[in-house]
């Protein structure tokens, strides 16, 4: 069992200001190894993490972290942050269910000052805190760090340009380190990358250190030229957007040296104005592998700690990775076909598409918004855009799908990943609202693939498709059900079974548990229709009517909330009819984290579930 005796020792986080440097470099040792031996079981945001670590540590010496203020923006990042408040003895349990959260969590602990799990958020959090403390009369450091590839956000330059103009003292720490989750995209990440990589500030500042060491009063010289450094700098460097905007800036500093941090911090504190402290850091910084490869450790299932190889595999190809080999197909068929993402392609499933068709492949950046109508831009010149989006961050482009696609029916292929349940990244990253919000929008189809042979029917229906469509499909392995599927009719479902006194009716990809619910009503003797939907929207009401009206209950899975669902739609739909309707649906709340199977279970989103209501039903 591995050791962790610095740790161990101290009453956490106060004794970090009581600590030598030196005992400093070995808290951050042991700090990642922890991070790297628990990841190594239950999976999680490693790189990404690893490279704050001392960062956290120069905040903790600079702050009190139980009054004073530090919001993480996207929050993927706070496990030293957890490790080094009040969360050490329950670390190993990160991710788990009843465990705590991957991501900051307030009602988790008072040292979290905001839920964070999307990019941008962290300055304008920050700047309604600071605001709120100078209403109540309250006098606290606010601190919001943000990575270089979140602040390329629009919201984060909006919040940017509110705080310079409101001139509020707040501290915003930007971590350069190159990389978000696939490798960042935009005029101002690259500005950032050639400014580090060049070293033209580094070199500027130790040049001038070396040269005065070597002369007398060459101390008192260097103080003077500290002084002089950050508007020197700021010819170097981004330093001149940041100063225009407002806000004093302080850098670069190296990330991983805590004695610079702490000093840049204090210069930062110092001032009763707005200030940018940007460090440089190195992703996945002291583990070997992800320092390698860090877009693979950005988020990581369990692995062997000595190697960073996986310790298991999925049992089948991933929907994701169905979607892009089929779009990669439909591409080298039809030169019209292109591919958007928001700094997700690695995600998504688009990398093979990027290779073989860069010029038909673009990144927008963390920018959800934009690449929804930059994709009806290309729809309306005549491309065939195809955006590629996890659910939950498709949140962010809701009006840009009402009023830029859906209002002009504009032919944009809405391709949602990681819908339903996505598993220990928990309520910031669960995609249970995409049926209910897509269904109000006119003129937009939504499409529910059962399976990964009906996702590749469904992308090929969508090639010639001339209106708004989403197809929402999951994280992780689909379904293996031996059903050939029938070929795809806008709005049509799939009947599968036609016959009995009750009703299964699958939407999307729960189409495992209302498959075993209906295999177990045959085994019990139970005739039932089987029904898979295939359409959130449009659907053909008369024959749903016609199929369902006459049954004594029918049953209705969907993993969704239930509130604007299909499951819902179907029961107004059956309203006047003698027939019972259950919805086996998401709960209308949020959804904690654990495994897929321990939600499901927990939501009462299962065939056993369902066969305990039918007990109940039938009776």
């Amino acid at each position: 069992m591995d050791r962790y005796p610095l740790l161990e020792s101290l009453t956490l986080p106060a004794d970090i200001k009581k600590l030598t440097y030196e005992q400093l470099e070995e808290l951050a040792e042991e700090t990642r190894r922890l991070i790297v031996g628990t990841t190594s079981v239950t999976g999680g945001h490693l790189a990404s993490s690893l490279g704050v670590v001392e960062l956290t540590i120069a905040l903790f010496r600079t702050c009190e972290p139980i009054n004073d203020r530090i919001i993480w923006d996207v929050s993927h990042q706070s496990y030293p942050h957890k490790i080094l408040t009040d969360r050490f003895k329950r670390f190993h349990t990160l991710r788990t269910y009843g465990g705590i959260s991957g991501f900051t969590k307030p009602e988790e602990s008072p040292y979290d000052a905001f839920v964070a799990g999307h990019a941008s958020t962290s300055i304008s959090a920050g700047l309604g805190i600071v605001c709120a403390d100078e209403v109540a009369g309250r006098s606290r450091k606010v601190v919001s760090v943000i990575g270089d590839g979140a602040i390329s956000g629009g919201m984060a330059f909006e919040a940017l340009n509110n705080l310079g103009s409101m001139k509020k003292p707040m501290v915003v720490v930007l971590n350069a380190n190159e990389m978000s989750i696939s490798r960042n995209v935009g005029a101002l990440s690259s500005s950032l990358s050639r400014m580090i990589t060049g070293g033209v500030a580094h070199n500027m500042r130790d040049d001038m250190r070396e040269f005065l060491k070597a002369v007398p009063l060459g101390d008192k010289l260097w103080g003077l030229a500290r002084k002089l450094e950050d508007s020197a700098l700021s010819f170097f460097t981004p330093g001149i957007l940041f100063e225009e905007l407002g806000l004093r800036y302080i850098g670069p500093i190296d990330g991983h040296n805590i004695r610079e941090i702490e000093r840049a911090l204090s210069v930062a504190f110092s001032h009763d104005k707005p200030a940018i402290v940007h460090i440089v850091t190195t992703k996945g910084k002291g583990y070997a592998p992800a320092e390698k490869n860090p877009s693979a450790f950005h988020g990581v299932s369990s692995f062997d700690v000595a190697t960073g190889a996986p310790k298991k595999f999925g049992g089948g190809k991933t929907w994701t990775q169905a979607f892009g080999e089929k779009l990669v197909s439909m591409a080298e068929g039809d030169s019209s076909v292109v591919a958007i993402t928001a700094a997700m392609m690695d995600g998504t499933g688009l990398n093979e598409f990027a290779k073989k068709f860069p010029n038909r492949f673009f990144d927008t950046g963390i920018a959800e918004e934009h690449a929804m109508t930059f994709a009806a831009g290309l729809a309306i010149a005549g491309a065939k855009p195809y955006i590629a989006l996890y659910s939950t961050f498709l949140q962010r482009a809701f009006d840009q799908m009402i009023h830029d696609v859906a209002l002009q029916d504009l032919p944009v292929r809405i391709c949602i990943d990681r819908a339903g349940l996505v598993g220990q990244d928990g309520p910031t990253h669960h995609g249970a609202f995409d049926i209910s919000f897509l269904r109000i929008i006119p003129n937009m189809a939504v499409l529910l693939p059962r399976d990964l042979n009906e996702l590749e029917l469904m992308m090929e229906f969508s090639l010639n498709y001339d209106k708004p469509m989403a197809i929402r499909y999951a994280r992780g392995t689909a379904c293996d059900v031996d059903i050939p599927a029938a070929p795809i009719e806008l709005g049509e479902p799939e009947v599968i079974a036609d016959n009995g006194d009750y009703a299964v009716v699958s939407a999307g990809h729960i189409f495992d548990e209302s498959y075993k619910f209906w295999n177990k009503l045959k085994e019990s003797g139970v005739n039932a229709a089987f029904i898979n939907l295939r359409f959130a929207n449009p659907l053909n009401k008369e024959r749903l009517i016609e199929l369902l009206s006459d049954k004594k209950a029918v049953y209705i899975f969907e993993e969704n909330v239930k509130t604007g669902g299909v499951g819902e739609m179907i029961a107004l739909l059956l309203a006047d009819y003698p027939v019972k309707v259950q919805i086996l649906a998401l709960p209308d709340e949020f959804i904690t984290h654990g495994s897929t199977a321990e939600l499901r279970s927990a939501c009462g989103l299962t065939a056993e579930h369902a066969w305990e209501v039918f007990q109940c039903t039938k009776s």
